[in-house]
């Protein structure tokens, strides 16, 4: 006879998917989440409400969601990452990821995160919290701005940097000069300096960690 309470229990779980590039990683993961009644791990391929995946695969994941059918009810993602600079933070956050968690944080952490998803809230690891909502608030850079930040960076100059993004000298000008106001630098390679340590400027995009 089937038992209609065992099911009722399961549908009221919530499934999560652990889909972390790091086997060692995903396996510790599974363990700490699935000891709990509220929690089940869902196999590849089921449905899940989360979805717990590394820095790379949490980006990569949130561009295929976002070409997906609108009908199509997407988990809700949380990277578990030891990237933590800024930049990498906010490359997450402003791709649509739902928590960002950093691998060295407890069991309660994590459960927190993953039950502040299943609900609709999201969830960032609290020692990057002020950094990240100061980084959003007081630096507040344009996307232009971060263009031009970035050939900066390689230390291109300002002809360089008008003929790469199709712009006037006049207007690199203008942005250059709005990222000493807002990094509260005195000079090029101060702002680059000061920007570096900040994370907001790096090799994120291209870095092999997950």
């Amino acid at each position: 006879m089937r038992d209609d309470n065992a099911i009722v229990q399961q549908a009221d779980k919530v499934h999560v998917q652990v889909a972390h590039a790091d086997a060692i990683i995903s396996a510790g993961l599974a363990a700490l989440l699935g000891a709990h009644d509220d929690l089940r791990i869902a196999a590849p391929g089921e449905r899940a409400d989360v979805i717990i995946l590394d820095h790379r695969g949490g980006l990569e994941h949130m561009r295929r969601a976002a070409s997906a059918p609108h009908h199509d009810a997407q988990p809700r993602v949380l990277i578990v990452t030891q990237l933590e600079r800024e930049w990498e933070v906010r490359t997450a956050m402003m791709a649509g990821v739902h928590g960002y968690l950093l691998q060295n944080a407890d069991a309660g952490q994590l459960l927190v995160a993953v039950r502040s998803l299943s609900r609709g809230m999201r969830y960032l690891s609290p020692e990057l919290s002020r950094c990240v909502a100061d980084s959003f608030t007081r630096i507040g850079l344009t996307s232009r701005e971060t263009d031009v930040l970035q050939l900066l960076a390689q230390g291109q100059c300002n002809k360089s940097i008008a003929r790469e993004l199709g712009i006037g000298v006049g207007t690199v000008k203008t942005h250059v000069k709005g990222l000493f106001d807002k990094l509260g630098a005195t000079a090029r390679t101060h702002a680059v300096v000061l920007a570096t340590r900040r994370g907001l400027v790096g090799d994120s995009y291209h870095n092999q960690q997950h």
